[in-house]
Order: C-alpha cells, then sequence, then structure tokens
C-alpha cells in the first residue's frame, strides 16, 4: 500500500513542482555534460594538457554540488513543511512515524531517480553541444557522436546523489524530532509575521545602499590594489556579504513603513494589496532571498569573466602570432639549420627569413617603461618619483631584456613585407619605434625623452608603428627601435626565424621544435626506440640545460608586460598555439558558463517554487479582489505585477553588485589585454543572457500560477 502511495504522490508532487523538477533535470545534464569533457578519449588522444580542464571543471563542480545540496535540502525541508498535514494526519489514523519517513524519502528518491534519467538523456544532447563548440574553438574537426562513458556517468551519480542522500537524512533527523502538534502547525509557520522596531531597521536600506556606493568608490580609486591591505579588502567583502542580507530586513521595513504613514502610492491602483504581498514574503524570506541575491550575483560575475576570456580568444589570438612560425635563440651565431630542416620536412615552406636583433647596451626605453606603466605601480622608483637603479639592475621579472632592443631598417621592412604590411622608409639620421598598441594606449608618445645616439650624432624620431609584430620576447618585449642599417653602433643580442608557410601547419610541428631544445645534436626522429630517447634525455638531461645556458646570452631573453593573459614561447607555431590557447581559455569559459548556468536555475527555482506553493492562499486573496470587482483580465495583470516585483528584487539588487563589481574587473582586463571592447559590453551581455533564462522561470510561474488562482474561481 505504501508503495502505491509513493507512487501517487510522486506524481503529484512532480506536477506542483514541476519547476523543481525540471531544474534538477538540466542540473544532471549540465553535470554529466560536463564532466564528459574530463573523461573524454577522444579529448585526451588531442589535446595534452586535458589536466586544466579537467581540475577547473572539477573545481565548478565542487561549488555546484554545494549549491545543489543546498537546494534540494531546502526543496525536501519546504515540501515537508507544506505536506506537514497530510503526514500529522497519517500519524493519527495509525501510521508510524519510521513508515511515514520512509515513505517520504522513498517519494523524493523517486523523483530525484526520474529527473537524474531524464538529466542523462539531455546531457548526451549538450554533450554534443559543448563537444561541438570546443573543438570549434581549438580549430578541429568534430563529428557527431554519442561519447557515454562509464566514469562519467558515475561520478555524475555520486554528486547528484550525495546532494539527495545528505538532504534526506537531515530531513529524516528533523522529522523524527516532530510530533502530531508540530506537524500540523508546520505548515502556517511561516504565516506568522511579527512587526517590530521598523522605524528602526528600515536604516538598514538606506545604509546598504550608502555601502554599495562606498564600495563602489573603493574599487575604481584602485583601494583593492592600493595602500589599503588586506584588512581592508577583508572589511569591505564582509560588509558586502552583510549588505546582501540586510538589505532585505530594511527593503520590508521601508515598505511597512510607508503603508503606515498612508503614501501616496499606497491606494493607487491594487498598490496597497501588492505592496502587502511583497512585504509579507520579504520578511518570511528575508535569509533564503539574500542566498538568492548572491547566487544571481556569481552567475552574473561568472557569466562575464567567461565573455571576458572568450571575447579575447576571438580578437586577440590571431594579432599575438602573426607569423605562420617563429623561432627564437640566444646565440646569436644560430643559423637555425636544424628547424628549418624539421620545417621544410613537415610543411611547405613559401619563405624562411632568419634575422637578429641588436642592442645598443643602453637601457632608456626600458627604464620609461619599467617606471611609467601602470603594471609596475612605483616598484622602480624611488621615494622623489624618480627611477630606482638599483632596483632597475636588480630586476628578475622577465618582462624586457637588460637592454634596449633594436632592428634594423631592412630586416623590419622583410618581415612587414612577409605580413602583408606595407614597407616604411627612414631617413638617414631617423628611428621608429615599433610597440605594442596597448602599451602605447598607456605610454602616448615619449620619444621626446630618448636619446638615441647614431654613428654621426643624434637619430631624430619618425613615428610609432602598432601592426601585430609578435613582441612578446621574439621581435622585443613590447617594443622594438627600428633603426637605418648602418646608423647606429649596435651589437647582436639575439638570433631570430621567421617563416611564411604554404596552407596550415602540421600539428607536431611545435613538438618537434621543442624536442630540438633539448638536444644538442640529435632530434627525436634520430631514435627509432622511444625508450631509448627517454633514456638518452635522462642522461643527458643536466648537460643540454647548461649547454643552452651557455649559448644563451646574459638576459636577453623577454616576454614584454602583457598580464592575465600571457604566452612566450622560444618556438611558435601560429597553427599550433593558437589552438592550445583557445584550449586553455576554453577551461576558464566553460567552467564559468557552467557555474552561472547552475547559480541561475538554482535561484529561479526557489523564487518559483515559493510562488507556486502558495497558489492555494492567493486564490483565496485573489478570490476576494473578483468579489470586489476586478474582471479577470485585471486580476491577472495583479498576479503578473507581484511576480514582476517578487522576481525582479533580487534579480535587480544582484545585478547592482555584480555590475559594479563586473565593471571593474572588465575595465582592468581591456587595460592589461588591449582587446578593443567596450568596459560595459561583457555585463551587458550577460545581463542579457540572464533575463532570457529570467524570462522562461517568470512565464512558466506565471501561466502555472494563474491556472492555479484561476481553478478555484
Amino acid at each position: 500500500m505504501l508503495g502505491k502511495l509513493a507512487v501517487r504522490n510522486v506524481k503529484r508532487s512532480a506536477r506542483d513542482y514541476l519547476v523543481y523538477v525540471i531544474t534538477m533535470t538540466f542540473v544532471t545534464a549540465l553535470m554529466f555534460a560536463f564532466n564528459s569533457l574530463i573523461f573524454s578519449a577522444d579529448i585526451r588522444e588531442r589535446i595534452d594538457e586535458v589536466g586544466i580542464m579537467a581540475a577547473l571543471v572539477g573545481l565548478a563542480t565542487f561549488f555546484i554540488v554545494i549549491i545543489v545540496a543546498w537546494l534540494i535540502n531546502y526543496m525536501v525541508r519546504f515540501m515537508l513543511e507544506k505536506r506537514s498535514r497530510e503526514f500529522g494526519t497519517y500519524l493519527l489514523l495509525g501510521l508510524k512515524k519510521k513508515e511515514i519517513s520512509r515513505l517520504y524519502m522513498r517519494e523524493n528518491m523517486l523523483m530525484g531517480a526520474g529527473a537524474f534519467g531524464c538529466g542523462l538523456l539531455l546531457g548526451i544532447l549538450i554533450q554534443q553541444i559543448l563537444m561541438a563548440v570546443l573543438y570549434a574553438m581549438i580549430q578541429t574537426d568534430y563529428h557527431i557522436h554519442a561519447e557515454f562513458n562509464g566514469w562519467c556517468v558515475f561520478t555524475t551519480a555520486c554528486c547528484y546523489g550525495g546532494c539527495y542522500l545528505l538532504a534526506l537524512i537531515r530531513c529524516k533527523g528533523r522529522f523524527k524530532k516532530m510530533n502530531i502538534c508540530d506537524l500540523m502547525n508546520a505548515g502556517s509557520k511561516n504565516e506568522e509575521i511579527i512587526e517590530s522596531h521598523e522605524q528602526v531597521k528600515r536604516w538598514l536600506l538606506p545604509l546598504s545602499l550608502v555601502f554599495l556606493v562606498l564600495f563602489g568608490l573603493w574599487l575604481f580609486s584602485g583601494g583593492i590594489l592600493g595602500e589599503w591591505g588586506g584588512g581592508a579588502v577583508i572589511g569591505f567583502i564582509v560588509g558586502l556579504v552583510l549588505t546582501i542580507y540586510l538589505f532585505y530586513t530594511g527593503l520590508s521595513s521601508a515598505i511597512v513603513c510607508y503603508i503606515r504613514r498612508e503614501g501616496k502610492g499606497i491606494y493607487k491602483g491594487q498598490n496597497l494589496f501588492l505592496l502587502r504581498q511583497l512585504s509579507s514574503k520579504i520578511r518570511t524570506m528575508r535569509f533564503t532571498m539574500g542566498t538568492i541575491t548572491a547566487l544571481f550575483m556569481l552567475a552574473f560575475l561568472g557569466c562575464t569573466v567567461a565573455m571576458m576570456f572568450s571575447d579575447y580568444q576571438n580578437k586577440v589570438l590571431q594579432e599575438k602570432f602573426p607569423f605562420d612560425v617563429q623561432v627564437y635563440s640566444g646565440n646569436v651565431e644560430d643559423d637555425f639549420r636544424r628547424e628549418l630542416a624539421v620545417i621544410e620536412e613537415m610543411c611547405d615552406v613559401k619563405e624562411a627569413y632568419p634575422y637578429q636583433i641588436y642592442t645598443d647596451g643602453k637601457m632608456q626605453v626600458n627604464t620609461w617603461l619599467y617606471t611609467h606603466l601602470r603594471a609596475f605601480g612605483s616598484e622602480f622608483l624611488t621615494a622623489d618619483g624618480k627611477p630606482d637603479e638599483k632596483a632597475l639592475s636588480e630586476r628578475e621579472d622577465g618582462c624586457y631584456c637588460e637592454f634596449d632592443t633594436y632592428m634594423k631598417l631592412t630586416d623590419y621592412n622583410r618581415l612587414r613585407r612577409m605580413l602583408g604590411y606595407p614597407e616604411i622608409s627612414l631617413g638617414e639620421n631617423e628611428y621608429a619605434i615599433h610597440m605594442k598598441k596597448r602599451v602605447f594606449g598607456e605610454t602616448k608618445d615619449f620619444s621626446g625623452h630618448l636619446s638615441v645616439e647614431g654613428k654621426e650624432g643624434e637619430l631624430s624620431f619618425s613615428r610609432y608603428y602598432m601592426e601585430p609584430f609578435s613582441q612578446d620576447g621574439h621581435n622585443g618585449g613590447d617594443y622594438v627601435v627600428v633603426v637605418p642599417d648602418e646608423a647606429c653602433a649596435l651589437t647582436p643580442y639575439y638570433a631570430e626565424l621567421a617563416v611564411d608557410i604554404e596552407g596550415d601547419a602540421s600539428a607536431g610541428l611545435s613538438r618537434r621544435l621543442d624536442d630540438l631544445e633539448k638536444k644538442d645534436v640529435f632530434s627525436y626522429l634520430d631514435w627509432e626506440d622511444e625508450e631509448e630517447y627517454e633514456d638518452n634525455e635522462k642522461r643527458e638531461g643536466e648537460d643540454t640545460d647548461e649547454e643552452a645556458d651557455a649559448s644563451s646570452g646574459p638576459n636577453n631573453s623577454c616576454c614584454g608586460s602583457d598580464m592575465i593573459i600571457t604566452y612566450a614561447a622560444v618556438n611558435l607555431v601560429r597553427d599550433n598555439v593558437i589552438p592550445e590557447v583557445k584550449y586553455m581559455l576554453s577551461s576558464i569559459v566553460f567552467p564559468c558558463f557552467y557555474i552561472g548556468l547552475v547559480f541561475v536555475c538554482v535561484a529561479l527555482t526557489v523564487l518559483s517554487v515559493q510562488q507556486l506553493s502558495d497558489s492555494a492562499k492567493y486564490r483565496l486573496r485573489y478570490g476576494v479582489l473578483s468579489k470586489m470587482g476586478l474582471g479577470r483580465r485585471e486580476v491577472a495583470g495583479v498576479i503578473k505585477k507581484q511576480l514582476a516585483a517578487y522576481y525582479l528584487c533580487p534579480a535587480l539588487f544582484a545585478a547592482v553588485i555584480a555590475g559594479i563589481i563586473a565593471l571593474f574587473i572588465s575595465r582592468k582586463f581591456i587595460f592589461y589585454t588591449g582587446v578593443e571592447t567596450e568596459t560595459i559590453q561583457y555585463f551587458g551581455i550577460s545581463f542579457l543572457l540572464f533575463m532570457g533564462i529570467y524570462l522562461l522561470y517568470f512565464l512558466t510561474t506565471y501561466v502555472q500560477f494563474r491556472q492555479n488562482v484561476e481553478r478555484g474561481d
């Protein structure tokens, strides 16, 4: 009998809490799809650094499991309170508390198992979408095929089942402590509204808003990177958390005070009815509303971060690696014979050009950049604002070489032709500077602070050039000074090789070139037996490192001043590097979207279920409105306003908080990466995506809520 009763109750609960069941199905699908990125055999075969994605997806899953566990615990407790009278009646009819507890757990397990099964089926579809997107990012063809990995299913089941098991065990313990009286009164416990000290508590609302203003000013004034210290950061974070939760106490009290003093707006339309409904709901759900706001805020920020890195890989990567192949050597006499042999073996070479980067033995440009770029702050400045010579001489950051980097005009124009840029011309006593557009946007023209000495006197500055030019350690770090071939007395600093190939580079070219760096004479192909190669590599490892160090000049390597996203390597093969970097960026983008989607769905589920579960109570209240003369369409309008106010309250508050933080990190991201994007764009797109999901949940809740209310007409 209890089995049939459990099945009947599951059908009823699935109908009453349809939004919850759909959300759990979707969460399961997302868990399975994203876990498949970790366990996919195809990805492991094609990508070496699969551990990055696995680590970040695993970290995202950890936080998601915590939130999903909170959702399940909340829903199990919530449904217990709503059905408490039913369970109290069972006790009166003679059922034992243990039997009722077992019945309730069985119902939840059946409903959870149903959502899990449907989620796996939906997860296969989402898995194909994720795989197609990922493979498109790394520029690899993907053929649709279902991959049902046993470990992936097991991991998903453990995460999902563990959340349910913990929630049910906790609910079982709570159920054991309740008697018939407790069960009969549990459903109406939240309806008790105690209003006290409202005049005092309403000040929490303006105080919360003032704190947000101060928080924003602190962020944008540089407080987080300035001299405020870690104590201020912790203080503002604690204040932000308190603001999120205390805001609703202040809002509810402010509404009550407004009604008590009979504000002008309360008698317009159905405002009094709506304000009372909103005030009572916020008061009984203060903590829950604060948690929902925090989830919305984290979802906004997760989506914003995902949009940042996605935008970077779409706009900047092609510019970061303009040459098909580029090779660095610290040995100025290197002729790149072995590298060219490997490249010609694996690709059709259109043009190969070895050249040298030079130096004049001075560090004018380096000093200017170290003391004026915001990335370095005041690290290389003395107390009176002058360059700190000692700090500059002891620096080990690797951003710039020890001395300024120069390039001869002939080499420079040859490289410009390879990239399709027009050649430039310089007078005998002129020089130019080629630098990153991002850096120039900060420094502007600083040529007046430089003195470039030629053989026949000081050279005059011509102009800046800012096309993509591989300036992350190859053609200088951030910049290179271009001079006529015989104008200056320069010393070769390091050697470079630029190669233009026909079509796409072979997948293993970058690895083959890297292998040459590990061996002095032999390449990977010289060893037919892989074990012999590995044994020999171990024996020669220390000697090879010493030879590599000996062949490199002192401090003649650099990586530029890029922050947040940096990539510097001896060998750059564009068709190999871009997919690799895109995969690493996708390891950030995917988990951030993952967290954002789940957090939004969890928060909206709680909002929806709260309203739908109270529809029977609201049916009586809206029935009174109908008897007072409101037509069916007018009642529908009141319902829409009530739900909109209830939904928008935490969403807009979260958008304000997340917007402040998102604009701050967006500005920093654009500044340090050089992405040409409006600061508001990342958060704006995230907000639109959020509103799309929000609208789906809102319409679903509105339709079902209206049906429940009108069912009693």
